[in-house]
């Protein structure tokens, strides 16, 4: 179908598989709008447009997450706040949010991190109660379900991203928007592609003016500025066919992580998070590293074995970014204590049976060795 696109594809975005693409999307995860974009930030870009942020208004998020999940409500001149993460999840709950919720709150953005569902039945319970508005960051959890539910479509916004890193990819970058509301559904074409619009009034000349009309995309009565957030015709047709082998994959990934996790079972020093249903995809596989030994287990990993593993999602509150904006605050004990000793494995979908093993019997010498 890719090569079909390069080959057919008039025009090369705005296409025939950018419909095929988001028709076939809304069918698999069971949802009423989708809208492709050029990756999840522009799509996180797009929802903080959406939530019509006002001066003073706070928006809770975990520090515990990648940037993309907090810069764009910033941008827009939300306040963060910044919420702690549940210690056997790694994700945020409704525990954790309630913490954080003042009557400044506007919106709340749920990071299903590492490929694991939150508790989005807890957390939408919550958001209705102070009357929130819920964007779930579904960047990693394409095809995780919880309570039988699609991961992306418990909140008002679900972001899903297709970059190489991801369990599908949409050539590199990509990403899909969903929306509940229907009015912000019916501004999002042209928000996503530079207010692009008919023109109001019947041209004697189809040239004059030359092109379409733009104009500002408007929601509640206010202007939103629009933005050039197009997925092309190519990338939408690989998309179409990556979305028939996500179970397959997401299965092959998890039964592959819970592999790994038995296989190290014997280990209290690595305390992983086990979950065998399709409340995870194991986008990643991570560990807590006790005692602290994770630095030590690092090194001999690289140095010794040449397997290099990582450590991952430094708190956003810790970064100089977030610090000149003002939002270094925050009392986050889970979180800095899952940070300062995590470790995260290789583990994408390419590694083979043989390397997989690699790893496992690496990680048991390499603990082995630091016990004596």
């Amino acid at each position: 179908m890719a090569v079909e696109a390069m080959r057919t594809a008039a025009p090369l975005t705005q296409g025939v598989y950018l419909r095929t693409f988001e028709a076939k999307f809304r069918e698999y995860i069971s949802a009423e709008h989708a809208f492709a974009v050029s990756n999840a930030t522009a799509g996180l870009e797009l929802a903080a447009q959406l939530c019509q942020i006002d001066l003073g208004d706070e928006i809770i998020i975990p520090a515990h997450t990648f940037t993309s999940s907090a810069y764009p409500f910033a941008k827009a001149g939300a306040r963060i706040v910044w919420a702690d993460i549940d210690p056997t999840t790694r994700v945020v709950s409704a525990e954790s949010i309630a913490r954080c919720i003042s009557r400044n709150t506007r919106a709340l953005v749920v990071p299903h991190l590492y490929g694991f569902g939150a508790d989005m039945p807890g957390i939408m319970s919550l958001a209705f109660k102070h009357g929130l508005i819920v964007i779930e960051d579904v960047a990693q959890a394409l095809g995780v379900k919880i309570d039988h539910q699609m991961a992306g479509t418990f909140g008002d916004i679900g972001v899903y991203s297709f970059h190489s890193h991801k369990n599908i990819t949409t050539l590199g970058e990509g990403g899909m928007v969903t929306v509940r509301d229907s009015k912000w559904a019916e501004i999002i074409p042209m928000l996503r592609h530079n207010g692009h619009c008919a023109y109001l009034y019947e041209r004697q000349d189809y040239w004059i003016p030359a092109m379409g009309n733009v104009d500002f995309p408007v929601l509640n009565g206010k202007k939103l500025w629009p933005m050039n957030c197009c997925l092309g015709e190519v990338e939408c047709a690989v998309g179409v066919k990556l979305l028939e082998r996500v179970n397959k994959m997401n299965t092959q990934k998890r039964d592959r992580a819970i592999m790994v996790i038995d296989a190290l079972a014997n280990y209290p020093e690595l305390i992983f998070h086990r979950e065998v249903s399709e409340r995870h995809n194991y986008h990643l596989l991570v560990a807590q590293v006790q005692d602290g030994l994770r630095d030590a287990f690092m090194r001999r990993m690289a140095n010794h074995y040449g397997i290099q593993c990582v450590v991952q999602y430094c708190p956003l509150n810790r970064y100089p970014f977030y610090q000149k904006l003002g939002f270094e605050v925050a009392e986050l004990p889970h979180t800095d204590t899952f940070f300062d000793s995590m470790v995260s494995f290789p583990f994408h979908h390419m590694l083979t049976d043989n390397e997989l093993d690699e790893i496992v019997a690496a990680s048991r010498e390499t603990l082995d060795f630091l016990r004596r």
